[in-house]
């Protein structure tokens, strides 16, 4: 039986009570949306993302993520250059925040080859000042 005692409820169970198998059943959880929504928007609150979308280069983080998400340029992203190129420039100024250490792999800044048409023909990577040679890669 039970007893209400102002905002509480008293439920007493009897040794009986505890011998029956419980017939309670605990939907499992429904998983979050992950990074894109039903409706192809950009979860921003995905843990996916790590804190990179409210960081103190938020903005410039959504405005290139963005940008890559609804590109129609071949290939993916090609348009989005300069957005991503803004990102990297706001990161370079917090490295405390956005330093990925020294036990883990790099990921340098890259830079297009202006001169071919497609602006993704030749990549070079950005020597930093931790690298004494530039990475080339061909398409």
């Amino acid at each position: 039986y039970c007893r209400r005692e102002g905002k509480d409820t008293i439920l007493f169970a009897t040794k009986e009570d505890h011998q029956q198998p419980s017939s309670v059943s605990i939907p499992p959880p429904e998983p979050g949306p992950g990074l894109i929504m039903p409706d192809g928007s950009i979860n921003w609150n995905c843990p996916c993302l790590g804190g990179m979308a409210t960081g103190p280069c938020g903005i410039e983080f959504r405005d290139a993520f963005t940008c890559f998400h609804y590109s129609a340029a071949e290939p993916k992203g090609s348009d989005c250059y300069s957005a991503f190129q803004t990102m990297q420039d706001c990161m370079a100024k917090y490295p405390t925040v956005y330093n990925r250490g020294d036990d883990e792999e790099e990921f340098p800044m890259v830079e297009a080859d202006k001169s071919d048409s497609n602006n993704m023909g030749e990549v070079k990577s950005i020597e930093d000042n931790k690298s004494s040679s530039a990475v080339e890669k061909k398409k």
